[in-house]
C-alpha cells in the first residue's frame, strides 16, 4: 500500500493545501479558545465510546486513507483524505438493523457516495450514503442510508468511495449498523484506533473472493485465477521444447514489445472499471482502452504492440508541459528475470492484472532521491527544474522513465483489492512464502519528447506519483514459447524467438 505522505490532489490547487490548512485552522481555533476554557477536540484527544458505533478508523485494511485528529464532537480521529476508487475494509461488524448512519464531512462541491459493500470491494451492495458539500473538512453531518437486507452473524464491510471529483471529497469519522445489541458492535474485537501500517495480505488472505465476484472482474477484492484454464496453459508450457540457444547469443534472460500510443483517456479499467472519466488521464499503449476493457476484450482489440501475440494493454499516468500532454518517443516494455533461477519463470496466469507504484504518493524527489526518478537519455542531465524534481537534458537527449513491476505471483489470485497485493518480489533471489511463482519481471521504459525542466507533471502530480498499470493479454502459446526459450535459457531475444547477440 501506499506511504504516509498526504493524499495529494494536484489538478485543484486549493484542496493540495488542504492539509496545511485544517492544521493552521485548528492550531488558531485553539489558541483563540483555549484560554476561555472552551474544550476543543484535537488529535491527542481522548476518544469518547458510544455503543453501536464502528469508528472509521477501526479498518483492517485500506487503499489511499489517512488518519488525522478530529473536530468532531466526542473527540478522537477520522479518516481522511478520501478519493474516487479509495476504500476501507471492516471485519466481524454486526448489522442489527436496516438503519445506518455515517458521520460525514466535505469541501467538494462536486460530492458523490460511500458504498458499503458485503464481502470484498465488488460483493454485494448493502447500502449508500450520499455526499454533499457540508462547509468544510471538519464540519460534521450525519447522513443515513437503508440497508438491503440484515444478514446474520460477523459481516465484512467494504467501505467504497465513488465521485467524479479527480479530487479527495470525503472525510469519515463512523458508521453505525443498526441499533445498539446488547455491546457495541466493533468492527474487530481486537481494533485499534490506530490503524495497521501494512495493508500486505497475510499467507491466507483475510478477504477472501466473494463467490458474487465472477473470475474475469477486473476489480472487487481478491480474485482467483480459472484454475483450470491455468493449469492447462501449464501443462502445454512444460510440455514444450526450446529452441536451441545459438553460440554468441547474449546470455541475459530478456525479451520485449514496443508499443505505440493507443489513446489518451481519463479512465482506469482496473482500478476505476466501468466509471468513465472518473480517473486523472492516462496514455494507453497497445490497444485502445477504455473504463470498460477487460483482459477477455482485449484479445479481439487491434493492438499497437510489435511482439506476435502481445495483445495486452499498459498504461501510465500523462506527463504535461505547462499543462499540455508530452509527446511519447517511444515506449518499450522489457520482460526479463530478477531470480537467481531464471528456468522456474512461469508464463502470466490468465486475466492478470498489475499496478505498480502509486498514484497518490506526492513526495519532492530531487537528484539522487533513489526511486520514482525522471533521467536523461541520449545526453548529459545538465540542471534540475526550479523545484528541484525534474532534471534538465543536455541537447540531443530526451526525457526517459523506467518502472519495475513485482515478478513473484501469490499462485491464486490474478487481482487483489490495491491491484498489487498478489504480487511480491524476489527473497534473496528466489521466489517464495507468500509469492512462490516465478513470472516473467515487467519493465516499462517510456521515452519523451521532452528535454525535461520547468512546467512539467503528471496528470498524477509529482514525479512521485509515476505509475504503471498491466493487464495481461498474451496468446498462451506466444508467450510460453518466450518464456521457455528465452527466459528460461538465459538468452536474449527480441519481440520473438530470435536470439540476439552483443
Amino acid at each position: 500500500m501506499r506511504t504516509p505522505p498526504a493524499h495529494v490532489a494536484p489538478p485543484d490547487r486549493a484542496l493540495k493545501r488542504r492539509r496545511l490548512t485544517r492544521i493552521t485552522l485548528a492550531s488558531a481555533v485553539v489558541a483563540a479558545l483555549g484560554a476561555s476554557g472552551i474544550y476543543i477536540a484535537g488529535a491527542q484527544a481522548e476518544e469518547v465510546d458510544v455503543p453501536g458505533r464502528v469508528q472509521a478508523e477501526a479498518f483492517a485494511e485500506h487503499s489511499g486513507a489517512q488518519t488525522e485528529g478530529t473536530g468532531d464532537t466526542g473527540g478522537g480521529r477520522n479518516v481522511g483524505w478520501l478519493a474516487n476508487g479509495d476504500w476501507l475494509r471492516y471485519d466481524n461488524v454486526s448489522i442489527t438493523g436496516v438503519d445506518l448512519a455515517a458521520r460525514v464531512s466535505s469541501h467538494n462541491a462536486t460530492g458523490g457516495t460511500v458504498e458499503l459493500h458485503l464481502d470484498a470491494q465488488g460483493g454485494q451492495l448493502l447500502a449508500s450514503f450520499p455526499i454533499a458539500q457540508t462547509g468544510g473538512w471538519q464540519q460534521w453531518k450525519t447522513v443515513t442510508a437503508k440497508a438491503s437486507g440484515v444478514p446474520t452473524g460477523a459481516q465484512t464491510v467494504f467501505a467504497v468511495m465513488k465521485s467524479t471529483s479527480p479530487s479527495d471529497f470525503v472525510n469519515l469519522n463512523w458508521f453505525t449498523f443498526g441499533p445498539p445489541a446488547g455491546t457495541s458492535p466493533s468492527a474487530s474485537a481486537s481494533a485499534s484506533l490506530t490503524p495497521t501500517a501494512s495493508s500486505a495480505p497475510s499467507a491466507t488472505p483475510s478477504a477472501s473472493p466473494s463467490s458474487s465476484v465472477p473470475p474475469t472482474a477486473p476489480a472487487g477484492g481478491w480474485v482467483p485465477v480459472d484454475q483450470a484454464k491455468w493449469n492447462k496453459e501449464l501443462a502445454a508450457f512444460n510440455a514444450l521444447k526450446p529452441k536451441a540457444v545459438p553460440p554468441g547469443t547474449t546470455r541475459v534472460p530478456e525479451f520485449h514489445t514496443d508499443c505505440g500510443v493507443a489513446n489518451s483517456a481519463a479512465d482506469d479499467p482496473i482500478v476505476l472499471p466501468g466509471l468513465s472519466g472518473a480517473s486523472h488521464m492516462h496514455t494507453f499503449f497497445g490497444p485502445k482502452v477504455d473504463a470498460f476493457t477487460t483482459t477477455d476484450k482485449l484479445f479481439a482489440a487491434a493492438n499497437t504492440c510489435n511482439a506476435p501475440g502481445d495483445k495486452s494493454a499498459y498504461w501510465t499516468p500523462e506527463l504535461r508541459k505547462d499543462g499540455k500532454p508530452v509527446p511519447i518517443k517511444s515506449m518499450r516494455v522489457y520482460y526479463g528475470s530478477r531470480v537467481k533461477d531464471p528456468s522456474t519463470v512461469k508464463p502470466f496466469p490468465p486475466g492478470l492484472v498489475v499496478v505498480e507504484g502509486d498514484a497518490k504518493r506526492q513526495v519532492d524527489t530531487p537528484k539522487n532521491a533513489g526511486s520514482n526518478q525522471f533521467w536523461c537519455a541520449g545526453s548529459a542531465e545538465i540542471g534540475r527544474s526550479a523545484d528541484g524534481n525534474w532534471p534538465r537534458c543536455a541537447p540531443g537527449g530526451n526525457l526517459i522513465f523506467q518502472l519495475v513491476f513485482k515478478d513473484c505471483w501469490d499462485g491464486q489470485n490474478i487481482d487483489s483489492p490495491d491491484h498489487k497485493s498478489h504480487m511480491g518480489d524476489p527473497v534473496n533471489g528466489v521466489c517464495t512464502g507468500k509469492y512462490p511463482v516465478a513470472v516473467p519481471d515487467l519493465s516499462f521504459m517510456v521515452n519523451y519528447e521532452s528535454l525535461g525542466g520547468d512546467g512539467l507533471s503528471l496528470s498524477s502530480g509529482k514525479p512521485s506519483s509515476m505509475h504503471g498499470d498491466f493487464m495481461n493479454a498474451w496468446e498462451p502459446e506466444r508467450l510460453a514459447d518466450l518464456v521457455k526459450s528465452c527466459l528460461n535459457q538465459n538468452a536474449k531475444c527480441g519481440i520473438d524467438t530470435t536470439f540476439a547477440g552483443g
